[in-house]
């Protein structure tokens, strides 16, 4: 029955299909264990009566970045919970559900700042993202302490919120992740920024151990001049006005 509830979509709807079979197998292992099963989900014949999926790309779809501004402006057009978060996003350069979950407590005005906890990144570390006055206009009114981007309960909202814009402008090639790309290549080809300062301001850690092992820095200053230029290429307007 879990085959030919995938079947349809496996092929067609590959990472949806695997996050279906995940939420199948979650119920039924729960209901092992309260013991209206007697077996656990069957994974492994599940997987033997399906086809082999293709190889998955590792790369997100990313919009070229001499693309995004124009993106910008279009989100700036209504001022919706999912395109604040969103334009929020690209300002960053930060991943989705470090957006979606950020809450005003890690917020600092005074010295522009957003501080992420460790246990909210992908590696485990505090980043500091220094804030642009465009990125600050990118915030949502709200109480201290609450998510800063929430959904209609006043949680904070879904990924699939944030794809579903590139959907509804019919650029759905593009992924939410890939935004980080497009700030990458910009950097890498508009600006005269260091390879490590763009990598510090993408949260990613150093490769060379040794070299980690040794910085003690996060570029924070040179990361706020970098944020600031990122920020007047995709708002040159609202940051004259500013």
């Amino acid at each position: 029955q879990v085959r030919e509830l995938l079947l349809p979509i496996w092929l067609q709807k590959p990472e949806t299909a695997r996050r279906v079979r995940q939420r199948v197998a979650a119920v039924l292992d729960w209901a092992h264990a309260k013991g209206f099963r007697e077996t656990e989900a069957p994974l492994r014949s599940i997987a033997k009566g399906l086809p082999k999926q293709p190889k998955k790309d590792s790369h997100f779809a990313a919009m070229p970045y001499d693309e995004v501004p124009n993106f910008m402006d279009s989100l700036r057009k209504v001022d919706s919970m999912g395109r604040l978060a969103l334009r929020f996003l690209i300002l960053t350069a930060v991943r989705s559900g470090e957006v979606r979950g950020a809450t005003w407590d890690e917020i600092d005005l005074r010295e522009s700042v957003w501080r992420i906890p460790p246990e909210r990144m992908k590696m485990g570390r505090e980043h500091v993202v220094p804030l642009t006055t465009e990125t600050v206009r990118a915030f949502h009114s709200g109480r201290k302490g609450a998510v800063i981007f929430p959904g209609k309960s006043g949680k904070p909202l879904s990924d699939m919120t944030l794809t579903k814009l590139l959907r509804d402008a019919k650029i759905s090639d593009f992924t939410v992740h890939g935004f980080r790309s497009s700030f990458r290549d910009w950097a890498a080809e508009q600006s005269n920024y260091p390879g490590e300062v763009v990598e510090a301001a993408l949260a990613h850690a150093v490769e060379n151990k040794v070299e980690a092992a040794y910085r003690r820095t996060n570029y924070l200053d040179k990361r706020r001049s970098l944020m600031h230029e990122w920020a007047r290429y995709l708002t040159p307007r609202e940051v004259e006005n500013a």
